[in-house]
């Protein structure tokens, strides 16, 4: 049995998150597209660091959120109105002052009305993980 492979690449979810989303759409890079997994970047400014000059704790769950949400995209469609209905965060680790997060967000189960993932966040070149999350996405009724 052949694998499922992705309906929207990099540049259709970077379209769908901007006109979709478009007060937060160019925060976020699509860098991957593979079957069940994205690999997302959140370019981080100003705006996302709280008090100490370290990513927020909520930058940081939007970047996991976001990831499961484009792996979820890139294998049903531009289906806006799939929600998460669960998530679970794990903050490990201080990320990297001045550096991109890198967010590898990977479905464990895509089913027709509910989808499970893992999302490791990383700093831009550093090994250690800055956080993991699982979510679990709702998807709306065709």
């Amino acid at each position: 049995m052949q694998a499922r492979q992705p309906v929207m690449d990099a540049s259709a979810l970077t379209a769908f998150l901007r006109s979709a989303f478009p007060q937060i759409g160019e925060e976020f890079v699509v860098e991957e597209v593979a079957p069940m997994q994205v690999r997302v970047r959140l370019a981080v400014t100003e705006r996302h660091l709280r008090p100490g000059g370290t990513v927020s704790g909520p930058s940081i769950f939007a970047l996991a959120d976001v990831g499961i949400y484009l792996a979820v995209l890139a294998m049903i469609g531009p289906q806006a109105l799939a929600v998460t209905t669960n998530c679970s965060i794990d903050f490990m680790r201080k990320p990297a002052s001045g550096r991109d997060l890198i967010c590898e967000a990977r479905l464990l189960k895509l089913g027709r009305v509910l989808a499970v993932g893992d999302a490791m966040i990383r700093s831009e070149g550093m090994e250690g993980v800055v956080a993991r999350a699982s979510l679990t996405y709702s998807i709306p009724p065709k």
